[in-house]
């Protein structure tokens, strides 16, 4: 299993206000696939560079649906509603390596964090792609 890393900037963006992750939100969370690698301090969607548009992929990614958020002893938990997923038709999608969580609907469409595969990946015409949301965990915590 891939293992989830944040930006830095998540957290000034979480004291800022721009994320709404509670149950109930407008806000839309989204996935798109890189082949670049992130750095912990980029800070918006496209940095590192999103996959163009081509063979069952669409630019900007693949929304996770409708997310829950909530807390319990002092600890947020956001779980996902829904994995995203991407199934190569007429041709490949990729290379990639890591799969980008951000807000696609806050200003400036702020990272959050990301997957690393450890390796590049190739879907080839036919098959799917889904990166599994941890719906007992969460996405992620904050403590």
């Amino acid at each position: 299993m891939a293992t989830f890393n944040k930006f830095q900037v998540f957290v000034l963006d979480v004291a800022s206000g721009k994320h709404q992750m509670q149950t109930g939100t407008a806000h839309v969370y989204k996935v798109y696939l890189t082949n670049t690698a992130p750095v912990a301090t980029n800070t918006v969607y496209g940095t590192p560079a999103d996959l163009s548009t081509a063979n069952g992929y669409t630019a900007g990614g693949a929304s996770v649906g409708t997310i829950t958020g909530s807390q319990s002893s002092g600890t947020f938990k956001f779980v996902g509603g829904t994995d995203p997923s991407w199934t190569a038709s007429g041709g490949s999608i990729g290379p990639f390596q890591y799969a980008v969580l951000y807000n696609s609907s806050a200003s400036g469409t702020p990272l959050i964090g990301w997957w690393d595969y450890g390796t590049a990946i190739t879907l080839t015409n036919g098959n799917t792609f889904t990166v599994d949301l941890d719906q007992s965990n969460g996405i992620l915590t904050i403590t």
